[in-house]
């Protein structure tokens, strides 16, 4: 297989089962455990479409990555699909919007989790906790992580277990306790706003899985580990939504739209100690997301330094791991700072809007790569229809978008804008870029 001049150094240990675990443990954040409540609320008994038409925008979206990163596996993950197929100065954009989107997004969960520990607190030890719980939790995973790519993979596969448990039994629990056709009874008819409203919790509740193909640079026989892993994991999240959706629905009734713990609320009806498991289940959730935030986007920088683009230290390996332990160190350092200054809410609504232009153009980067027969790592997925599901994804994207504030929309702009004049600016002292052949090797 040729090897990309960025993962020179990379041990590629990552199999398919780590890989799947790490998009699940990544999309199955803590969206689940408070997007039903609003889902509810936007378009009420109709949250489990909602759910599935997400889940299939998504799913279209999941299915280009898969084409493109089998074709060309390599560090930074959809970052490396876009440089490849439109350019460094695209790439340089796509790339700065990634990681400050991921960044955001790392920021806002521990910031959640970190609340969530404080409620079980006295109200005087709520503040020091916070940010005692941030600092070592980010610290240890980063720890961890620069231990190598398998020490972090391993935490990432056993969080991911471990947060499903709760979720497996709030369903099975669930279903056997839920009224018949009770989840149906309060039917509206929502307007446009409703709906947008409810198309964008639900993209925010699927996305993620471009966190753990930031190390695709790190993974084992790419060409066919990562399709199957993506598969695997959209398709076991799209079933585990609508699941959780149908339950919630079902149990509360018209009180989940003004649940502030939907999942714990609904377990309530049934027995006090479930409530308390799925509080356990969401703090799981949390953890396991950051565990696979920070062996996946940090390699994101990794990238961008090793094609220039970012401060060269970035793009040093450790002697031992062969871990970016530099870029690891950076990046967690400025999750802390994000996770100490902001809220959930604020920093998951700038990272979604800021991932949404990523999903366009990694859509696009992966149809342009079929078309060139790009194949650097044996013969890739070569999905029939890519046409249509890059048509599909962009399209799910693009209205994602016009459904944002004018004011996030501004900052969107004003941020793409900066990252191009921070890349003329230094264009002069990047090195040769990397040529990617334009036929099948």
């Amino acid at each position: 297989m040729h090897e990309n001049r960025r993962d020179v150094g990379l041990v590629r240990v990552v199999g398919p089962w780590a890989l799947a675990a790490g998009v699940i443990s990544t999309v199955v954040g803590a969206g689940i455990f408070a997007v039903p409540a609003a889902l509810y609320a936007s378009i009420g008994s109709f949250g489990p479409l909602a759910f599935l038409a997400c889940g299939f925008a998504v799913g279209a979206v999941a299915i280009c990555f898969a084409e493109g990163c089998s074709r060309l596996p390599t560090s930074g993950g959809v970052y490396g699909l876009i440089e490849a197929s439109f350019g460094p100065l695209v790439g340089y954009v796509a790339g700065t919007l990634l990681w400050l989107a991921l960044l955001l997004a790392c920021g806002g969960v521990a910031a959640a989790l970190a609340d969530l520990v404080g409620t079980v607190l006295p109200q005087s030890l709520r503040a020091p906790a916070h940010a005692a719980t941030i600092i070592a939790i980010i610290s240890g995973i980063a720890l961890i992580n620069i231990g190598g790519v398998a020490d972090g993979a391993r935490l990432v596969g056993t969080m991911t277990v471990l947060k499903l448990v709760p979720l497996a039994v709030f369903v099975v629990v669930g279903l056997g306790a839920a009224g018949h056709g009770s989840s149906l009874q309060r039917t509206v008819h929502p307007d446009v706003q409703d709906i947008g409203r409810a198309l964008i919790l639900g993209v925010f509740a699927f996305m993620g899985m471009e966190t753990p193909l930031c190390a695709s640079g790190e993974v084992r026989q790419p060409n066919r580990t990562i399709p199957r892993a993506l598969a695997m994991a959209m398709l076991t999240t799209t079933m585990l939504y609508v699941a959780v959706q149908y339950v919630a629905q079902s149990l509360l009734g018209a009180g989940l739209a003004t649940s502030k713990a939907p999942l714990g609320d609904a377990m309530a009806q049934i027995h006090p100690a479930l409530r308390a498991l799925m509080l356990a289940g969401a703090a799981l959730s949390m953890l396991g997301y950051l565990g696979t935030e920070i062996l996946g986007s940090p390699r994101q920088l990794f990238a961008l330094a090793r094609d220039g683009l970012l401060p060269g230290a970035l793009a040093r390996l450790h002697s031992r791991s062969h871990a970016p332990h530099i870029a690891i160190l950076c990046y967690a350092t400025l999750a802390m700072v994000l996770a100490l200054t902001g809220t959930f809410a604020e920093l998951a609504v700038l990272a979604t809007l800021a991932m949404a232009p990523i999903y366009i153009a990694g859509c696009a980067a992966a149809w342009v790569l079929a078309r060139r027969g790009v194949a650097l790592a044996g013969p890739p997925l070569s999905f029939r229809y890519l046409g249509t599901a890059a048509t599909i994804g962009i399209s799910g994207m693009l209205t994602l978008i016009v459904l944002g504030s004018r004011r996030e929309l501004t900052g969107l702009v004003t941020l793409i804008i900066l990252s191009t004049i921070i890349y003329f600016a230094q264009t002069r002292r990047i090195p040769a870029r990397l040529d990617v052949p334009s036929e099948r090797e």
